[in-house]
């Protein structure tokens, strides 16, 4: 498995834990209403499992498995890498959105931010794996 691969699957653990422990900080609240500032986290983590564990997973995967150009080669790994960047800056953003938006309610355009950074981390993985991807040959 390439280097990058290991990267963004293992970020993608880190931030699956993280997402766990939101839900689980967000649903024992729902169970016992001690802390109820606790419901600020259900958007984070909907932004942190669906994105960081998700997406990013994905994306580390289809990198290492998707077939080689015809050098042997994996092709340009910078779009790969301004992908990894694009996601981690996104959740981070957007869990800071998410958290502190009921507070300071300017951060509402981080929202924004944060949608371009996914679209362009969407683009910079589809630039990269679009060379890669070949039609089945049936019987070859």
């Amino acid at each position: 498995m390439p280097r990058l691969s290991q990267l963004m699957v293992r970020t993608a653990l880190v931030w699956l834990a993280i997402g766990y422990t939101f839900g689980g900080l967000v649903l024992s609240t729902k169970g016992v209403p001690l802390l109820p500032g606790l419901w600020a986290l259900r958007s984070a983590h909907i932004h942190v499992l669906l994105v960081g564990w998700t997406v990013q997973l994905a994306c580390g995967v289809a990198f290492w498995i998707l077939p080689r150009l015809a050098q042997g080669e994996r092709g340009d790994e910078r779009p790969v890498w301004g992908c990894y960047a694009a996601i981690n800056i996104g959740v981070s953003l957007g869990v800071l959105q998410s958290v502190f938006a009921a507070t300071a309610g300017w951060l509402r355009w981080l929202l924004l931010l944060v949608g371009a950074l996914y679209l362009a981390a969407a683009a910079l993985f589809l630039r990269h794996a679009w060379p890669r991807i070949r039609p089945f040959a049936v019987g070859a």
